[in-house]
């Protein structure tokens, strides 16, 4: 094999970053302190008592319809706005109707600072400019997330075939009709299968902002849980849990049902049973969402009734600069690539270490839900109970979140994945996890990888979030500068902030390219 490729063969790639996890438990002795381990097992037996009481139920239930209602309509709004700015952005449609892509260049640039500001920084800015309504958190979704969902869209419709719409451009047929009728068939499968995905990160994100008291069922959660009523903590989870395993299973029987391109065809019968089934979908969701703003009572038009900012001293900028940013930068990046080697590398090995035994096979999943169900910051809060604040605090919370996605991506695509290779293996005598290492996850190795450098990506985001309940970082700093409303470091902070996504998002970019790219032919 030459070296630096990354072959099929090589499945142990993937547990190489569970490596990570050694100077971890060599580290934790010393930021670990006794006195909270018997709040861990309060909460911990909480789970088995959660409360029943009329008035606590009814509280959750209230909050966690307001997480749904605002994980739904900034979701919408996201999708909406996405696939406008991602045609508006794509440069195959201005090369098709004008010549030239230009424009499209240009609009991209203006979308990655909004794509690069994570959602809980536009919440907490548009809070101070328009106070405490639930249009704060939609709109808190809907800018991130659409940007996100534009990118994704041009870069979908820039890389489709495009032979059936130079030829309907031929044949005389203009621009927009040729555009939708080449490229928006094979394109909306990928929309509904991204689509879902998002909504899933909208209903994380929503509770996300109700921790940090955006409304929704996160500030019953955050409440609770600092006043260490864990019984009535437990109500609100255990119902969360069940709402988003709820929308993750709807959400996959819907890509299963309608996310195949020769099932959206268009025949001479017109519009296949497939394709009226998304219209019904589509004529259905319009009256949910306006009645679930309506129950919200949004106004969009108080998004233009900005409140008066508190009063701001001058600008410190010699202050601003005496910030010590290499610190901030070091710790931001270490607790980013602390958590995504922990994410990315113990989900594989937890997945070996339970293969023969179909009852952990079964607390893993459990468990996996439970890391994407639980919001970083309460997780880094629950820590705080045992260990000192600072990087690896915040790795561990960042981490175990994503462990669930990514631990779920993995048992999904080895469930989905052929079985003969495992099946052989086995046959010929190797172990359960000797034939799942190298019968499935051989296969796994490259994409698996490649989905993990996009977490890093993801988590390079979310690391001001942990940041903001006392981890370390560029996020502890944030919190800081707007507790003082120094609106001069503050604004400082998330330019920075924003340049170390973009350039991580760049990098993680390229990194799923020379993943991803065809192995060269060896001899």
């Amino acid at each position: 094999m030459r070296s630096g490729a990354l072959r099929p063969a090589a499945p142990l790639w993937l547990l190489l970053p569970a490596l990570a996890a050694v100077p971890l438990l060599i580290a934790l002795p010393g930021i670990s302190h006794g006195g909270g381990w018997s709040l861990i097992g309060r909460f911990l037996l909480g789970a088995l008592q959660p409360s029943l009481d009329p008035v606590v139920l009814g509280s959750v239930l209230e909050g966690l319809g307001v997480t749904l209602a605002i994980a739904l309509l900034g979701w919408a709004l996201s999708m909406v706005l996405g696939l406008s700015l991602g045609i508006a952005s794509s440069r195959r449609v201005w090369l098709t109707c004008l010549g030239t892509a230009r424009p499209a260049g240009l609009i991209r640039r203006l979308l990655a600072l909004p794509r690069s500001i994570h959602e809980l920084l536009w919440g907490l800015a548009l809070l101070q400019l328009l106070g405490l309504q639930p249009v704060v958190a939609i709109a808190a979704i809907a800018l991130p997330f659409g940007a996100l969902v534009a990118r994704v869209v041009s870069d979908q419709i820039d890389n489709l075939p495009t032979t059936g719409l130079e030829a309907l451009r031929s044949s005389g047929a203009a621009a927009p009709a040729a555009l939708l009728t080449a490229l928006g068939p094979p394109l909306l499968p990928q929309l509904i299968s991204y689509g879902g995905y998002r909504l899933e990160c909208a209903l994380r994100s929503a509770t996300l902002l109700g921790v940090f008291g955006l409304g929704g069922l996160g500030t019953e959660l955050r409440l609770t849980l600092q006043s260490l009523a864990f019984h009535e903590l437990w109500s609100g989870l255990w119902l969360l849990l069940a709402a988003m395993l709820a929308l993750e299973a709807l959400l996959g029987w819907l890509r299963r049902r309608w996310a195949m391109p020769e099932r959206l065809s268009l025949g001479r019968g017109g519009v296949g049973w497939r394709g009226r089934e998304l219209l019904l979908a589509g004529g259905l969701l319009l009256p949910l969402l306006l009645a679930l703003a309506w129950a919200l009572q949004v106004n969009p038009a108080s998004l233009l009734q900005w409140q008066s900012w508190p009063p701001m001293g001058p600008a410190d900028w010699p202050a601003v600069a005496a910030l010590p940013w290499p610190r901030l930068v070091a710790n931001t990046l270490s607790l980013t690539l602390l958590a995504a080697a922990l994410a990315v590398g113990v989900a594989p090995l937890l997945l070996l270490l339970v293969e023969p035994w179909p009852m952990a096979q079964a607390a893993l999943r459990g468990l996996w839900a439970m890391g994407r169900l639980w919001p970083p910051p309460l997780t880094a809060l629950l820590l705080l109970f045992v260990l000192e604040p600072g990087v690896i605090t915040g790795a561990l919370a960042l981490g175990f979140h994503n462990l669930g996605v990514l631990g779920r991506l993995l048992l999904e695509s080895a469930e989905s994945s052929p079985a003969a290779a495992q099946q052989a293996l086995s046959c010929a005598g190797a172990g359960p996890r000797q034939a799942l290492l190298y019968g499935r996850f051989s296969g796994l190795a490259r994409p698996y990888l490649a989905y993990g450098a996009y977490r890093a990506d993801v988590i390079l985001r979310e690391s001001v979030v942990v940041g903001l309940v006392g981890a370390t970082g560029l996020g502890s700093q944030l919190m800081e500068a707007l507790s003082s409303f120094a609106y001069d470091q503050l604004l400082a902070l998330v330019l920075v902030y924003a340049l170390l996504t973009l350039l991580g998002e760049e990098g993680s970019d390229r990194a799923r390219q020379r993943l991803l790219a065809p192995r060269p032919a060896t001899g």
